[in-house]
């Protein structure tokens, strides 16, 4: 048994009713696999289709072509309609942005649409493409013709299922920790380097989490002197550790961002750091250590030069400036 809609072009009817669900759910955001699924029909298949019914409103004739002619037309057709509406765009306005093309192909759509419809109801009614459905599709007698149905309709649910699984699993890139410092006024370069003993000084402690989960840091501030001597024999420099104090600790919790590069970089998590200095010498290292679990207290007052060194190793960044106190 088929079930015919011979008294309305409802094929037509649900290519512009998915253009006018598509809309408002891609704009707001509202559903990301429904968005994904629709938005596909919308710029993949239905422009293409519409418009091949305006110019072939008859079924297979001479003067017509049938659902699987139209079907495979579409793809191609609706691929040369929207890339010739983003270069459209591109020249009117500069550049393409997502809602002017939506707006464009929208339009578009529904002016097509309406003329389809038109097209459809002026064809004469033997002669119409009517959308069918066949009720019979398991009562062949012929068994090979169930088997292939029944592989199809497999192929089709697994074609599905990975789709869905690809378009809602997310796309984890290189992941890592942004760690840096800038000077008081945002200046890359200029960073305090000659202070005087007590005398405040700032900069800015700058993270971002791009690790895909939420990540726990802790920032260690060390003061360190320390000898660098070049061993010709073995074309290295030797750091020796004269002296470490562990200055500061600051604990921050950041979920993840994403890494937009369409967009002017700024840190996700910044911090005006003021400290000050009571030990004076030439060239000591203020360092900061960026750790990705809790680290143990310290004393202000104790040297940790025996262990400073296994700190800045076991550290998941390591930032320094170079310092001299008066």
């Amino acid at each position: 048994m088929k079930i015919l809609f011979d008294k309305y072009p409802v094929d037509i009817i649900l290519c512009m009713l998915c253009c006018f669900i598509i809309i408002p759910i891609i704009l707001l955001n509202l559903n990301d696999m429904l968005k994904i699924v629709l938005g596909l029909l919308f710029l993949l298949f239905i422009p293409g289709y519409l418009l091949l019914f305006v110019l072939f409103p008859n079924k297979k004739t001479d003067k017509g072509i049938d659902f699987t002619d139209r079907i495979a037309l579409s793809f191609g057709i609706s691929l040369a309609i929207v890339s010739l509406t983003g270069i459209a765009l591109y020249y009117i306005a500069g550049k393409i942005e997502l809602e002017y093309a939506l707006i464009s192909i929208f339009i578009f759509e529904i002016i097509i649409g309406v003329i389809s419809v038109y097209r459809w109801f002026k064809t004469i009614p033997d002669e119409r493409l009517v959308l069918s459905i066949d009720l019979n599709l398991f009562k062949s007698t012929d068994k090979l013709d169930k088997i292939l149905i029944m592989i199809l309709i497999i192929l089709i649910i697994v074609t599905a299922t990975v789709f869905i699984f690809i378009t809602t699993t997310p796309r984890i890139g290189e992941k890592f920790t942004s760690f840096n410092i800038l000077g008081p006024d945002r200046n890359p370069t200029y960073y305090p380097r000659n202070i005087i003993a007590g005398e405040n000084a700032t900069i800015i402690i700058g993270v971002t989490n791009h690790e895909y989960q939420t990540m726990n840091y802790t920032i260690e501030v060390w003061l360190i002197n320390q000898t660098i001597t070049f061993d010709e024999s073995t074309d290295k420099n030797i750091i020796l550790y004269n002296n470490a104090w562990f200055m500061d600790k600051i604990n921050i919790s950041l979920i993840h961002s994403d890494n937009n590069i369409q967009i002017e970089w700024e840190s996700q998590w910044e911090y005006y750091y003021t400290f000050n200095i009571n030990k004076k010498g030439e060239n000591l290292t203020l360092a900061f250590l960026l750790f990705t679990a809790p680290t143990d207290n310290f004393d202000y007052a104790k040297d940790y030069k025996d262990i400073i060194e296994q700190k800045i190793d076991n550290s998941y960044e390591e930032l320094h400036l170079w310092i001299t106190v008066d």
